[in-house]
């Protein structure tokens, strides 16, 4: 009713109306700022602003009045120039534009409803479409590629924000290899909404980062572009330097557990396993270094304070060792384990290990299959296990919901595995953990304290009295040595 009232401005030109409810189709034939930013709440002021600065540049470089692919690129992610077209594509069919660059209204409008995007379903929708194709008959469809793409995305992203700096992991390759592996099973295409729905299934967090680089990078490039009027354009290649020493995924032979994987279990696991670290921006992303402190909080995607309690390679292979390395860590827990053929799996512990002849574990509790194919395999309370010492009991390590058909089985001597009742010979376990260095710093004080504890045992002195009732006085006469003097040498 009174929305429509002063419905007169029909002037192509930028002239100031008394009304503030000036609607988008009111000003969709102005380029006047002052005009926009006096109708648009100022909670879009960075939308205008950016807007201005882009469209300026297009103007000055390829004489459009709009903003060109090239611009946006070179703009905003000079680093990712496969994301910024993928992104710009969405815009630009978005903004059911018919020309080959978005015009200046339909940019604004199509950036405020991106910046809208807040629920994490619709985060993977939109990325699956953006990387995916329209294909007649067959509806919005993704191919192995068009995945792949948008991983490898995530990807880099992530690891030029790591906590020691840009990154790079060697096996990359074939860690997005198990993904798309797991996801097509050999099919050359798949419907956008399934590829959605098994991200959301697997690893439900590895794209949010990305969606929260990008709105931020939406929202606050202007501040850097403002004061860019004349740099040179740098950081035009897609490049991470190889990683030099990587701590805690890198030492004199691999681990099973190395960087390009802690990504990606960091994306399929919930937040307690990833508690954020500082990170580091890297200085041509386009983004200010006054915005470095809170893009830090938002792209924690790779954890950096994993730290390995146990390896068996290093420490040897058995229920001992196990039990020695990762007992009294009061934190989080992924352990990896290899068998035979090449497969590892992975048992995610959300609490402290413990002996017990009872099912265990939080509602964070799961179990993944990480190669030759990435899948979640189970997930939920109370399916862990582990017993050395109960009789009477099934002894070893066995994770499952169901305790009469555990989905993974360790015999008591950690020599053997099964899996869905299939078995292999266990090649190697490592154990990783997850919580703040508090934890670990406490776990390593109480196994100081069983050393000395251990020691002052063992150098008890007896008395004269005390040794004759001792047992072992009995076991050293029954070895032949009836007398036994203090001052006998042998």
């Amino acid at each position: 009713m009174g929305n429509h009232h002063g419905h007169g401005p029909h002037s192509k030109s930028g002239d100031s109306t008394p009304t503030s409810n000036g609607s988008r189709k009111s000003i969709s034939r102005t380029v006047s700022n002052h005009e926009i930013q006096a109708d648009k709440p100022s909670a879009l002021l960075p939308v205008e602003k950016l807007t201005k600065i882009l469209a300026d540049k297009s103007f000055e470089e390829e004489h459009i009045t709009g903003i060109s692919l090239n611009v946006f690129t070179k703009c905003l992610f000079p680093r990712y120039p496969v994301l910024a077209e993928k992104l710009y594509t969405y815009l630009l069919t978005g903004a059911k534009s018919r020309n080959t660059y978005i015009d200046i209204q339909g940019f604004k409008l199509q950036c405020e409803k991106y910046l809208s995007i807040l629920d994490d379903e619709t985060v993977r929708d939109t990325f699956v479409r953006m990387f995916g194709t329209q294909v007649e008959d067959a509806g919005e469809v993704i191919t192995p590629e068009g995945l792949r793409s948008l991983l490898m995305c995530a990807y880099h992203v992530s690891m030029d924000h790591y906590s020691e700096g840009p990154q790079m992991c060697l096996s990359i390759s074939k860690t997005l290899k198990a993904v798309v592996d797991s996801c097509f099973h050999t099919k050359t295409q798949l419907s956008t909404q399934f590829v959605s729905h098994w991200l959301a299934a697997n690893c439900p967090r590895l794209l949010l980062p990305l969606h929260r680089y990008l709105v931020h990078s939406l929202a606050t490039s202007w501040r850097t572009l403002e004061d860019m009027e004349n740099a040179p354009a740098a950081g035009l290649e897609l490049a991470t330097p190889v990683l030099e020493q990587a701590p805690p995924f890198s030492q004199k032979h691999p681990h099973l557990l190395h960087m390009s994987m802690s990504w990606l279990l960091a994306g399929a696991l919930p937040p307690v396993f990833s508690r954020p670290q500082k990170a580091h921006s890297p200085s041509n992303s386009g983004v200010g270094l006054a915005s470095t402190a809170f893009l830090t909080k938002l792209l924690c995607s790779v954890p950096s304070h994993w730290v390995v309690l146990y390896d068996s390679d290093n420490d040897g292979l058995g229920a001992n060792r196990f039990l020695h390395h990762v007992m009294s860590y009061k934190g989080p827990t992924l352990c990896l384990l290899r068998v035979e053929d090449g497969q590892v799996f992975c048992i995610a512990s959300p609490n402290e290990w413990r002996e017990s002849n009872h099912y265990w574990g939080g509602e964070d509790s799961a179990v993944f299959q990480l190669l030759p194919k990435f899948v979640l395999l189970e997930k939920g309370s109370k399916m862990l296990y582990l017993n050395t010492t109960v009789r009477g009991y099934p002894y070893g390590l066995r994770a499952g919901k169901d305790p009469r058909s555990p989905i993974i089985i360790v015999d008591g001597g950690f020599e053997k595995m099964e899996f869905k009742k299939i078995p292999y010979s266990l090649l190697r376990i490592e154990v990783w953990g997850c919580g703040d260095p508090i934890s670990r710093e406490q776990q390593l004080e109480v196994k100081k304290w069983e050393v000395k504890e251990a020691e002052r045992q063992r150098c008890v002195k007896l008395s004269a009295d005390d040794w004759l009732d001792h047992p072992d006085r009995y076991l050293l006469e029954l070895a032949g040595r009836p007398q036994y003097h203090q001052n006998q040498t042998q």
